[in-house]
């Protein structure tokens, strides 16, 4: 498979990870490190890392069952032609394409070949920041 990058506009990433004591990632992530809050999800905290680049944290168990441990999103505007490239390449995915209303995001999920679990999303609103 050629690179995704190639053919989708690869607008940014996201790896999220789950906490345990939300607040205490909060203060740290935002009053010790400084990393501006990009999105308040209110179960989930994005702050930007780089230009393109976020790490989210989210309360475990509800957003981020702890047999995943890790997400890895990709921001990609055309969700729809990913999953139809992966589809082509015969690779299962864990869901089809579709609206998250609570996080109003467009998005599937598929697992890479190490079992991490992968989410090719675009964001129904720009994020701040």
């Amino acid at each position: 498979m050629t690179d995704i990058a190639k053919h989708f506009e690869l607008k940014g990433q996201v790896t999220f990870l789950p906490t345990d004591d939300h607040q205490k990632s909060i203060d740290f992530y935002e009053g010790v490190l400084g990393l501006t809050l990009v999105r308040d999800q209110g179960l989930c905290r994005i702050y930007k890392t780089g230009p393109a680049s976020y790490v989210g944290f989210c309360e475990r168990g509800y957003s981020i069952p702890v047999e995943y441990r890790v997400v890895i999103t990709l921001l990609i505007d055309d969700v729809d032609g990913v999953y139809e490239r992966v589809h082509a390449a015969g690779i299962a995915t864990e869901n089809s394409p579709g609206l998250s209303e609570r996080f109003n995001v467009y998005q599937f999920f598929l697992r890479d070949p190490n079992g991490y679990l992968v989410e090719i999303q675009r964001f129904n609103e720009p994020l701040e920041g």
